[in-house]
């Protein structure tokens, strides 16, 4: 408990101390992010690449080799095997079939048991057609950009355009550098994981739609203080609030992480990371970033425009 007994007590860190150090290091993460997802690509999984992918247990350990051999002979194409668990006695097979309409693949699912026999428990059995896999990679990248998009028109609706400019670069530093995590790691690219994105940029904007409220009640709270130190106080201010919501969510997603299990590995790693991402970014990148304005004057010709007249 004293372990995290300084979160919730008013603290005073020099966020902005470090400020040109952590725009150096969001430059380089994203140009990095940028050579992964141009020259290695993705790894898309059966939702988006069609196929079939079956997870199977055996009460002895898989000798990959031996189950490789057994069906080489019944015409399937692209055939990779992965092994999953720590005794070795799971594993999970994905391949393509040579006729893929819906009913040559529930042949080659039919003719994939027969080859292995009997003493394998199948956990996972899944099958997508490649016109179905491409359907649903459309509907994925559409429902993405029009969540983000709403979520850009919210944001610049919501605040003033320095403030929005800056939740954007946020909201954009997480998603890429995010989606560049998953290409290196080689998780696999389905809807769920397109799920996980998105509640990643809720998460994201959540973060520092509360952070701007902060800043904003601060400046028509303490009209003398300094642009430098309102912008560390605010942060400050929020920072138990940011670090406890943070834990709590990271510890669901490091459970599901550990025990979800293949299936749910790259979902729980999207969340995981992008709790980190987001709580950095929202601080380094979106809130720093408006040091660059001048938010007095801001405010300044923003009470002009609501009273036009001045004081009488």
């Amino acid at each position: 408990m004293k372990l995290f007994s300084w979160v919730t007590k008013d603290t005073n860190i020099d966020f902005l101390k470090v400020r040109k150090f952590t725009y150096a290091l969001s430059i380089i993460m994203v140009l990095l992010s940028c050579y992964c997802i141009v020259f290695k690509g993705f790894n898309y999984g059966i939702d988006f690449s069609g196929g079939i992918l079956m997870e199977v247990k055996s009460e002895n350990k898989i000798d990959a080799n031996q189950v490789r051999q057994e069906l080489s002979g019944i015409g399937l194409d692209d055939l990779t095997l992965q092994a999953l668990g720590e005794n070795g006695d799971e594993m999970l097979i994905r391949t393509q079939a040579v006729d893929d309409s819906e009913e040559g693949l529930r042949i080659a699912i039919v003719k994939i048991k027969e080859a292995l026999g009997e003493g394998y428990e199948y956990r996972r059995v899944e099958s997508v057609g490649p016109q179905v896999g491409d359907e649903l990679k459309v509907a994925g990248v559409v429902a993405s950009l029009i969540a983000v998009l709403a979520i850009c028109a919210y944001i610049w609706f919501r605040f003033e355009w320095q403030f929005a400019l800056g939740a954007l670069l946020g909201l954009f530093h997480d998603l890429f550098i995010t989606v560049a995590l998953l290409s290196f790691f080689d998780f696999d690219i389905s809807l769920t994981t397109v799920a996980a994105i998105l509640t990643l940029a809720g998460y994201s904007i959540n973060d520092t739609v509360v952070t701007y409220d902060r800043i904003r009640e601060n400046m028509r709270k303490y009209k003398k203080m300094s642009q430098y130190d309102l912008l560390n106080k605010s942060i400050n201010d929020i920072l138990s609030r940011t670090i406890l919501t943070g834990l709590t969510t990271m510890f669901a997603s490091a459970a599901l992480f550990v025990f979800g299990g293949d299936t749910l590995r790259s979902f729980s790693f999207t969340i995981l990371w992008g709790v980190i991402v987001g709580t950095y970014s929202s601080i380094y990148v979106s809130a720093i970033f408006l040091n660059v304005f001048d938010l007095r004057k801001m405010q300044e010709n923003k009470d002009k425009d609501v009273n036009p007249f001045g004081n009488v």
